[in-house]
Formats: structure tokens, C-alpha cells, sequence
């Protein structure tokens, strides 16, 4: 059965009506209908929030023919000014007042208290009035309306010194009030507008994560991401990944920020309170880092509002997110921090899928050293045996003396040759060692596990007292960095040479004593077009030490290859 549907209302009885309603209105207000009407139209044109309250105050102020306008949105908490929007103060006049009103005091504050229309002849005798801060123009008379938004306070249109010197009167109250009441519905539909659009920005920034991820990445580049990301979705001032530190503690691994940082590698200690909770799988909520003393890190204090969200993905905490905003930027609302949280479980997910593909990939070296090994035990070195055998026989049966010494170096070097392919099979047979503590150790530690998938070891030498000089910090970092470039050879060089240099007495452009890090190469070069991706990681490593990487021509012919330079100061 189908439900009647109600005819729709005939243009003639709406006019009908509509002029039966303005009767009762005065002269002066009746031939200021169309004006509101008009200035109703207005206020509902478009759907951004923004540019909604620009385009209230100014319509606010044509309507009540006032010099200046302005809407205070009232914070979640109910109880100051979340944002401040004006219409007739001049920018240099805006930034010579400063911060703006917070509406915690003075008339602004008694009007979030009290949610009413206030009409004043002079503000400044008002006794809920606290003045105007230096620079503020000199304003008189005065119109406060709430904005209601579904029922509920979304802020006060305020209106200040009514043109020609007189004062606000009936008319002007009575049509502002229509316009806040045309002013909610318009606000209302712009902020729904707004959280779809923001819901859809961070889907796209998750899809964004795991596509980096799936497609085979690195998995630096997919933390990477996840701070690029988190900072742009959260317009923070940085987006931070920490992961645990193996000294305890949370070390930031991956750092997109609108400036240069020198945070990278840094490791805030396990006895902050903010990493236990994160730790515990806790969100913590930061209304200012730089006052906060749950914020031990030194790096908290140039920032201000901060959102910390652990990276949880199935009960198991794997780090923290961090998406700090500038010192006096405003609050995260409700919104954004569940929006960022399940982003955080996003990107837990992708942490995961990263440390699964790390361990496939160190599952597989693992097996081919151990096919390696048998294959040189088993195959080359009985090889090698028996042609050095045949050598032996063929030396007592040779009568020339020239060829007899020949024949008995030939087999000498063989038998050099069976020693150190034995010394290579003891070393791919040793399971994963300690972390070493010497900076030269994990450098050569380095060279033997890029040997065997490269299938040659690469040179290397050292300078100066590379283990004395070079700091922890840039010493984790120099490793990082190595292991970056014998990977771009081995995955992308084709080279058949690399030659590693770890020099420790070497002075920055700013004079100071630093180390670098040269990897040549005689492969292919930089192709034209190629990703830099692992580039730019070196770059920013650098960068966060104050130091700096860069790439040159090769050793092979006529410079071909790439030389991967990276520094940094000790």
C-alpha cells in the first residue's frame, strides 16, 4: 500500500500568508523584510565554515548598520572562546591588539554564561565590562545574540557602534535575532559539511599509509609517511613516530615537520609518565606541552596543544604517535581526536604489516646464507680440492723446472682460496650476534651481510679513531645510513665494486669536527626520473644531526656509479 503524499503548497497561499504575517509589523520594520530576506539568502550561500562566519558578520553588519561585527564560538568545554571571527577591524589593527578574546572574563564572558541578547547605549559602563586591551578601536554601543545550532550554543554575534553615533534599537534587535536564528541552521549544515570532509581526508590519509606500505616500500619510508600524514590530517606544526628504544623509553624514529628537526633519534626516558601510559595503550591529551610537567622531553616546549596516541594494533602496543601544534594554536576538538586515534590504529596496522615484511626479508637472507654455505662446503671447496690434487700429480710428473714452481703457487693460492671460503662459511653458519658496541664492528658487520646478497664484499677503510669520536646518537644514525646506501646498490646499482670510507676527522662547512660516510659504487648511476625516497631519508637523518648528504659520480669509468655522501658532527 502506498502513502498519500501531501500536495504541495499552492505559490499563491505561501504569498498569501506571507503578507498576512507582516500586518502586524511596523512601517520601518516591514520595509526592512526585504533586506533580511536578502541577507538571509546570503548567510545561506555555501557550506564551508569559515567563510560562513565571515560572511554572517559582515551580513550582520550591513543589516544593523554597524561598524563592526564579530562571532566568539564557544569551546567544547562551555566555558571560553574555542575561535574568534571579526568583520571591520583592519589586519594591522588585529595584530596590534594581539591574542584575541578567550571569553574566560568581561562581557564576552557573561554572555557565555548567560546565553541572551545584551543591547548596551555604552559598553564601558557596563559593569560586567573589562575593557579593551591596548590598540583595541574605541567602541560604544553594543548588540550581543546567541547562535543556537540544533538546540544548542554554538557562539554570540556581537555588533559594536551603531553608524551616525546612535544606538542599537528594537528594529536592529529584532532582525539580528532573525539572522542568528538563519545563522544556525547555516552553521549547522557548514559543520556537517565540515566533518564529512574531515572524516574523508583522514580515510584518505590512512589509504595513503597502507598503500605506501603494500607497495613495497621500505618500512623507514612508511613511518615516514605516517608522520606526514598525521601532521597535514591534524594541521599540526609535526607528526612524530616513537617506537621503544632498546635502552628503554621511546626514541623517535620518523619526524615531518614544517621546519628543520633535529629530534630524530631522540629518546625520551622510560620514567615519563606520558610513556607509561601510552605504553599501557592510553591516548594522552595535552593542553599545553610546554607547561604540561608530564612532559619530561626538552622537545615539548616550543610546541603547545599535543595529541599522543599509541600505535595499538590487536592488544599489542608497537609505539606512539605524537601530532603537537605551535605554542597558542587552538585546542584539538572531540572530533579530531577520535578521527587521529583511529588513524593511530591504522597505522599500527601498517607498523605490523612492516615488521612482518622485515622478517620475511630476514628470513630469507638467513636462508640463502645457509644455502650459500652448503653449496661452498659441499660443492665449490670439493671443486677446489680435487683440482688442487690434479695440480699436485701434474707437478711430480712435470720435468720443467719453470713449470713445476709455477704449478706449485697455483696450488698454494688454492689452498688460501679453501681457507677463506671456510672462514666465509663459519661466518654466514653464526646466528644474528649481539649488538655490538663499537662503531667499526657494526660498520664491518654491515659489509658481511651485504656480501652475500651483492655476492661480493665490499672495500672499506677507516680514518681516524672512529670508535672514540663518534657519539652514539650519530654513530646509530651513520649505521642507518650505510645500511640505506649498500641497499640502494645491491637493489638498484647493479654494481660490481663498492667502496666504503668511515671518516672521523673530518671538519663541517660551520668548522666543526664531524664524520662521513662515503659509499662509491660502479653501477648504473641515479636513473633520471627514479624515486629518491631512500635518498631523501639519508638527507634527513643528516639534517637532523646538522649535518648534510649529498651524491656524486662514481669509481667506475669516466665516474660512472654514484658516491653516496653522508655527514654529520661527531
Amino acid at each position: 500500500m502506498t502513502a498519500a503524499v501531501p500536495d504541495a503548497p499552492d505559490p499563491l497561499e505561501a504569498a498569501t500568508q506571507a503578507t498576512r504575517s507582516l500586518h502586524g509589523l511596523s512601517t520601518e520594520l516591514t520595509a526592512r523584510v526585504p533586506q533580511l530576506l536578502e541577507a538571509m539568502r546570503s548567510v545561506g550561500t555555501g557550506l564551508e565554515l569559515t567563510s560562513t562566519l565571515d560572511r554572517i558578520c559582515e551580513t550582520a553588519a550591513e543589516l544593523a548598520d554597524a561598524r563592526y561585527a564579530a562571532i566568539g564560538v564557544v569551546d567544547e568545554e562551555g566555558d571560553g572562546l574555542s575561535d574568534f571571527v571579526t568583520f571591520g577591524v583592519a589586519d594591522d589593527i588585529a595584530r596590534r591588539i594581539g591574542h584575541r578574546p578567550d571569553g574566560h572574563a568581561g562581557l564576552l564572558g557573561a554572555l557565555i554564561r548567560e546565553p541572551q541578547t545584551i543591547r548596551l547605549a555604552d559598553l564601558s559602563t557596563d559593569p560586567r565590562s573589562a575593557g579593551f586591551p591596548p590598540g583595541h578601536p574605541p567602541m560604544r554601543t553594543f548588540l550581543g545574540v546567541p547562535i543556537r545550532v540544533q538546540g544548542e550554543i554554538f557562539g554570540n554575534l556581537y555588533l559594536a557602534e551603531k553608524s551616525g553615533g546612535g544606538e542599537f534599537n528594537d528594529y536592529d534587535v529584532h532582525m539580528v535575532r532573525v539572522l542568528a536564528t538563519e545563522a544556525g541552521i547555516a552553521i549547522g549544515n557548514a559543520r556537517l559539511y565540515e566533518a564529512a570532509r574531515q572524516r574523508e581526508r583522514w580515510i584518505d590519509g590512512s589509504v595513503a599509509v597502507t598503500t605506501a606500505l603494500l607497495s613495497g616500500g621500505d618500512a623507514d619510508d612508511a613511518l615516514t609517511v605516517v608522520a606526514e600524514q598525521a601532521r597535514r590530517l591534524a594541521d599540526a606544526a609535526a607528526g612524530i613516530v616513537l617506537l621503544p628504544a632498546e635502552e628503554g623509553g621511546l626514541e623517535i624514529v620518523a619526524v615531518s615537520s614544517t621546519q628543520v628537526s633535529k629530534s630524530l633519534g631522540v629518546v625520551v626516558p622510560p620514567e615519563s609518565p606520558v610513556v607509561k601510559l601510552l605504553m599501557e595503550g592510553e591516548a594522552v591529551f595535552v593542553a599545553d606541552a610546554s607547561t604540561d610537567p608530564r612532559m619530561l622531553s626538552s622537545l615539548s616546549a616550543q610546541y603547545g596543544p599535543a595529541m599522543l596516541l599509541p600505535l595499538q594494533s590487536g592488544g599489542r602496543v608497537l609505539g606512539a604517535l605524537a601530532t603537537p601544534r605551535a605554542s597558542g594554536a587552538r585546542q584539538f576538538t572531540e572530533a579530531e581526536r577520535t578521527l587521529a586515534t583511529q588513524f593511530a590504529s591504522q597505522a599500527a596496522l601498517a607498523l605490523m604489516m612492516a615488521e612482518a615484511q622485515r622478517d620475511r626479508e630476514r628470513l630469507a637472507v638467513f636462508e640463502d646464507r645457509d644455502r650459500i654455505a652448503r653449496d661452498l662446503h659441499d660443492l665449490v671447496i670439493q671443486r677446489l680440492f680435487a683440482t688442487g690434487m690434479m695440480l699436485e700429480s701434474a707437478q711430480r710428473k712435470s720435468i720443467v723446472p719453470a713449470v713445476q714452481v709455477g704449478v706449485g703457487k697455483a696450488v698454494d693460492e688454492l689452498d688460501v682460496t679453501i681457507q677463506e671460503i671456510r672462514t666465509a662459511i663459519f661466518a654466514l653458519q653464526q646466528g644474528p650476534a649481539e649488538a655490538p658496541s663499537g662503531l667499526r664492528t657494526r660498520v664491518l658487520r654491515e659489509i658481511n651481510m651485504a656480501a652475500v646478497p651483492l655476492g661480493f664484499k665490499p672495500a672499506h677503510r677507516f680514518v681516524g679513531a672512529v670508535d672514540a669520536l663518534v657519539g652514539d646518537l650519530t654513530g646509530k644514525n651513520l649505521i642507518a645510513a650505510l645500511r640505506e646506501a649498500l641497499s640502494n646498490a645491491f637493489r638498484h646499482a647493479g654494481a660490481t665494486r663498492i667502496d666504503v670510507v668511515v671518516d672521523a676527522t673530518v671538519s663541517l662547512p660551520d668548522g666543526t669536527q664531524g664524520v662521513r660516510l662515503a659509499v662509491a659504487d660502479d653501477g648504473i648511476g641515479l636513473p633520471v626520473g627514479g624515486r629518491r625516497s631512500g635518498l631523501r631519508n639519508l638527507a634527513r637523518r643528516a639534517e637532523s644531526l646538522g649535518g648534510a648528504s649529498w651524491c656524486g659520480p662514481g669509481i667506475g669509468e669516466d665516474g660512472g656509479g654514484t658516491t653516496v655522501i653522508w655527514e654529520a658532527p661527531l
